[in-house]
């Protein structure tokens, strides 16, 4: 029989569960306990993601050494200045920055430094970086996140919601003490400081041409199809963003796929569709016909295309087509930059941001002097936004893979020019051949 496992103890509150902040008196309460604590703040967020259009910040979680835990509810106030005070320039630390930076510069939270422990999770190589994961790993106790997906909007929050929330915080001043260990004695202290110095400026990427990523859109075909998913898609936002509901709760993705492609003229026959379901198909029947019949009524010149326009380079699978020594650059800068990443113990895509290099390796510096070519490969890194840490460790690779690929399509090409040029003739020509006289010529002169 194998040996049994036991499973790390759970982790619970220390303090307690504290109520939930609501009132100007009671944020005024905590925030003087905040500024009279200690070391780095611990925040987080929830949200009502798959319940809400917005993504505003429905609870917001704080701990610090000498001040304890606050569970803040945002709603009822108008700023959360008297918070961002109390924290003054105290540094922040958060897990997976991204998702909550956003929400909380909505109420008016900014960091003045910050600390990411999924992100430095990542540069320490750690397969696995969730919260629960890491905090099993690096301090042995088990974090349940059975509430992680609920309705952070509903009022008043259930009290197992609450302390789970309370529990995410719980330990975060704990775990960044270890990572910060951890981090300088793997030499990639200040890879961190750099990372977590870019992430203060984080906002969320705009995205044009939502429409595009609806599921299912690789089984629409036809250019009015495609207007039929984006007119589907532009009716149901509007709706959603003005009832502050999910889009996905009033029809899904797959009904949208589906209407488009079946391209329904009636409230009947729309409603008879096979797919077509949600809350709001039948309320908003009337919206989504109205959807389809723009869409049916569209000249080709306001037709959508398939590819959506960008400005960055096309589809990696498309280079070899477009540009077969493009394509041959990003293969070796790709190898390069594996290869240092094994080095270095750090993930390929936080080494070096995928889409900055494939921007490099599309559209190279002109020049092929060694040195002037890897100061403007800095450079053009530099400005799509790369850290020094990574520019300083893939820059050269990048260097060389422009150069390699230029030389194999220069050996390639002289190849070829040999292979074509035509073979000399050894035969000697009719002039040479009578250069000299014959013997019968001799004898009868």
């Amino acid at each position: 029989m194998g040996e049994e496992t036991t499973d790390p103890p759970l982790l619970t509150l220390r303090d307690g569960l504290p109520p939930v902040i609501d009132t100007e008196a009671a944020l005024a309460e905590y925030c003087a306990l905040l500024a009279a604590g200690t070391g780095p703040v611990a925040i987080d967020a929830e949200r009502a993601s798959g319940y809400r259009y917005s993504n505003r910040a429905y609870l917001i979680q704080v701990r610090r050494d000498g001040a304890g835990t606050a569970l803040i509810d945002p709603i009822p106030f108008a700023s959360m200045a008297p918070l961002q005070e109390a924290i003054g320039e105290a540094e922040w630390i958060l897990h997976a920055a991204t998702q909550d930076l956003p929400c909380l510069a909505e109420v008016g939270l900014f960091p003045h430094a910050l600390f990411d422990t999924e992100l430095a999770g990542r540069l320490l190589d750690y397969p696995r970086v969730g919260l629960a994961t890491l905090v099993e790993t690096l301090l042995g106790r088990r974090l349940k996140k059975e509430h992680s997906a609920v309705d952070w909007s509903t009022r008043p929050l259930p009290e197992p919601w609450l302390e789970y929330a309370a529990l995410d915080v719980e330990v975060l001043v704990e775990l960044r003490a270890v990572l910060v260990e951890q981090l300088a004695e793997a030499g990639k202290s200040d890879w961190a400081r750099q990372e977590f110095d870019h992430l203060r400026g984080f906002t969320p990427p705009e995205r044009s041409e939502g429409w595009r990523r609806t599921s299912g859109m690789h089984k629409v075909r036809g250019r009015r199809a495609l207007a039929a998913v984006r007119e589907l898609w532009v009716a149901r936002d509007e709706i959603a963003q003005e009832q502050d509901v999910t889009p996905g709760r009033l029809i899904p993705d797959s009904a949208i796929s589906a209407v488009a492609t079946a391209m329904p003229t009636s409230r009947r026959t729309l409603l008879d569709t096979k797919g077509f379901h949600g809350r709001g198909a039948r309320r908003y029947a009337a919206t989504w016909v109205a959807a389809l019949q723009r869409a049916s009524e569209m000249t080709d010149e306001e037709l959508p295309t398939r590819a959506p326009r960008g400005d960055g380079p096309p589809a990696p699978r498309a280079w070899a087509d477009k540009d077969p020594v493009a394509a041959r650059r990003l293969e070796l800068a790709r190898a390069a930059v594996k290869k240092l990443s094994e080095e270095h113990q750090v993930p390929p895509e936080n080494l070096l941001t995928p889409d900055h290099l494939r921007r490099v390796m599309w559209a190279p510096p002109r020049t092929r002097e060694p040195v002037s070519l890897l100061e403007e490969v800095i450079d053009r890194l530099g400005q799509l936004g790369s850290r020094g840490w990574q520019v300083g460790l893939t820059g050269q690779a990048l260097a060389h893979a422009v150069l390699q690929a230029d030389a194999e399509a220069a050996a390639r090409a002289t190849t070829a020019e040999t292979a074509q040029e035509p073979e000399s003739s050894e035969e000697p020509s009719s002039s040479d051949s009578s250069s000299e006289p014959s013997d019968s010529s001799s004898d009868g002169s």
